[in-house]
């Protein structure tokens, strides 16, 4: 497997660290009977450690011959690899609760973080390797540069935790940037509090996308000024003021008036 030349189209960047593959390995824990998915295992830095401590792995990997290579090294009745797009792939197929892993190509990281939150009831746990900025993005607190988007939803849905930071000398080849490990773990159903999930992505996608104007202009056709006071909420903030709770008020409160964000 070491003659495999990176492919750039995949983004990868392969992890060769001894050290930091036990450090991820003792974050994650695996026992025998955890359903473990890997995502993009590569040349199978972490595949070989979690296949030794698990009864059963599935391992996700778009590129063909990596995929090959760890068929052939990694026995059926241990290891089930999945040719396909990890971004298309079909979650719900698998058995549950899944404890996800995976060093995440950096080109798909967020529209897979996206894709992921639909499937989070079926998922116990998840530990990925990211683009540092990306993680921090994540876990950043309101009313800082970081918080957006991807802070708000994936917040909403999953409690998270940067783990451990990574340089790039960790990497065959080494990236750019460093990385960092989160952890993410659902939040349980009593926690989510919105009445419309699509409301709360439609409200909070819409406020994002104009983060740099106050909510009064952000949310104009979503929500006036008087029923931002009512929800408590100061319409000469802008949207990075604004934290998870705020968000899910105001994504309830446009679904109990039936109204179409944005329209």
């Amino acid at each position: 497997m070491s003659a495999h030349r990176p492919r750039r189209r995949f983004g990868q960047h392969f992890l060769t660290d001894r050290s930091v593959v036990e450090r991820i390995v003792a974050a994650i824990a695996p026992r025998p009977g955890d359903v473990v998915v890997e995502i993009g295992p590569g040349r199978g830095a972490l595949t070989g450690p979690l296949a030794e401590r698990v009864d059963h792995l599935h391992v996700i990997e778009i590129d063909r011959d990596l995929a090959r290579a760890l068929a052939e090294r990694f026995p059926a009745e241990r290891v089930t690899v999945h040719v396909g797009d990890a971004l298309a792939f079909d979650y719900a197929g698998l058995p549950q609760p899944m404890r996800l892993v995976g060093n995440l190509p950096y080109n798909i990281s967020t529209p897979l973080l996206f894709g992921l939150i639909p499937y989070a009831a079926r998922i116990r746990d998840a530990h990925f390797m990211l683009q540092l900025e990306v993680v921090e993005r994540m876990v950043a607190p309101p009313s800082t540069a970081e918080y957006g988007r991807l802070s708000v939803m994936l917040q909403y849905r999953f409690a998270m935790e940067r783990l451990l930071r990574v340089p790039p000398g960790a990497f065959h080849p080494p990236p750019k940037v460093d990385s960092a490990v989160v952890r993410m773990i659902p939040r349980p159903p009593d926690a989510l509090a919105a009445r419309d999930p699509a409301a709360l992505a439609t409200v909070v996608t819409a406020a994002f996308t104009k983060r740099r104007k106050t909510l009064r202009n952000a949310l104009a056709g979503i929500a006036g000024v008087d029923e931002l006071a009512r929800l408590g909420i100061d319409a000469r903030l802008r949207p990075e003021n604004l934290a998870v709770a705020d968000y899910v008020a105001l994504a309830n409160a446009v679904a109990a008036r039936g109204a179409a964000p944005g329209g």
